[in-house]
């Protein structure tokens, strides 16, 4: 009877922790999150409308093999040069319309737009602006295989028309995460106390806490990086290639969507690359749209994220569109990639002192 009755008690408690986690929606932890703070409110109304786009993408996405004008590319090429897909219209778009009238940001800004959408008569009460990657990986669009959305929320500073406010290095920002549209969708976010993931339930049409307090692994044995460019990258990512190809324990994962692959470091752990090329030393990666706000997740998560050479949350943009290199996932997997960096460094280096003390003076 005694067992009985100790079955019976843990039963109740998984049932009350089970109601507690199914009761957590992303608005109620986001006031929980921030509950000291006098942002909560207008900081759980900002998340709420991002969750809102979310879910319009994301119901777009379910039906897009169903729909006409949905799938291919509008012939167009974005600020990037990059051709834009129908669904990077429509997700940019969404996020204009749900903050529109919303009394929270006064400014939007996209790798889809040359600059920034205002919205003055959101200024007089709003105080944030959201920077995002309406679409991540959207060359998996018509192949039906995950994509995601990136966010980075800041303050509002500086007047309608000027970008210089929105230049600030990765430190500043107060919260970012993205949307992972996949065989469920996915919603993971920081505010600055830790990393916090949520699903969306369609029964409810709520996004619902999956996992609080998210601790990225020190190690990890993924490794996702492109390997078809790998004869256009400098020597040191070459040789950590080759380093991971001959040791055991690793395996290569990348999907072609930053946000699916990012995902995977951040709960298994490993390292996720995009290195810059001989030819584009800058790398592809936008800082402020997609390597910053990831960057403040990967970290707030116990990860890091770095160019090779600086910390990505310390960079310092001079232009809203600047891209960079990025190395992103466990210290330990990301300071091995840069070790590879410096022995190079080092080895260069002792090269021009012989050659310099070789030459007759």
């Amino acid at each position: 009877m005694a067992d009985t009755g100790l079955s019976n008690e843990l039963q109740d408690v998984h049932l009350e922790e089970s109601l507690e986690r199914d009761c957590t929606t992303l608005s109620r932890h986001v006031l929980q999150q921030m509950q000291m703070s006098p942002e909560a409110q207008d900081l759980s109304a900002l998340m709420n409308r991002i969750a809102l786009a979310g879910k319009l993408i994301a119901r777009r996405l379910s039906r897009a093999g169903l729909m006409a004008g949905v799938l291919g590319f509008t012939g167009e090429t974005n600020i990037q040069g990059e051709s834009v897909k129908k669904m990077d219209v429509y997700a940019n778009d969404v996020f204009i319309s749900v903050f529109k009238q919303s009394g929270l940001v006064c400014r939007l800004a996209s790798e889809e737009m040359e600059l920034p959408y205002e919205i003055p008569e959101n200024c007089p009460i709003g105080r944030y602006t959201l920077l995002y990657d309406p679409i991540d990986g959207s060359s998996n669009t018509d192949n039906n295989l995950s994509l995601g959305s990136i966010f980075a929320i800041g303050q509002h500073q500086g007047t309608e028309g000027d970008v210089t406010p929105l230049l600030n290095s990765g430190r500043k920002q107060i919260g970012a995460g993205y949307i992972l549209y996949g065989p469920s969708t996915m919603l993971v976010y920081s505010l600055g106390q830790g990393v916090h993931s949520f699903t969306l339930d369609p029964s409810l049409g709520e996004f619902i806490l999956t996992e609080e307090n998210i601790k990225t692994p020190s190690h990890g044995a993924v490794y996702s990086v492109n390997e078809g460019n790998f004869w256009q990258w400098e020597e040191p990512f070459r040789e950590y290639i080759r380093y991971v190809h001959r040791t055991e324990g690793y395996t290569a994962r990348y999907s072609g969507a930053m946000v699916s692959d990012v995902h995977r470091i951040l709960l298994q752990g490993g390292v996720f690359m995009y290195p810059g090329t001989t030819k584009k030393p800058e790398g592809k990666l936008r800082l402020l749209y997609e390597s910053a706000p990831l960057a403040f997740l990967i970290e707030q998560a116990g990860g890091r994220a770095t160019t090779g050479t600086q910390e990505i949350l310390d960079v310092i943009p001079e232009k809203l569109h600047q891209r960079t290199p990025l190395i992103l996932g466990s210290k330990d997997d990301v300071a091995l990639v840069e070790s590879f960096i410096r022995e190079h460094a080092k080895n260069e280096s002792d090269r021009t002192e012989i050659s310099r003390s070789r030459t007759p003076q």
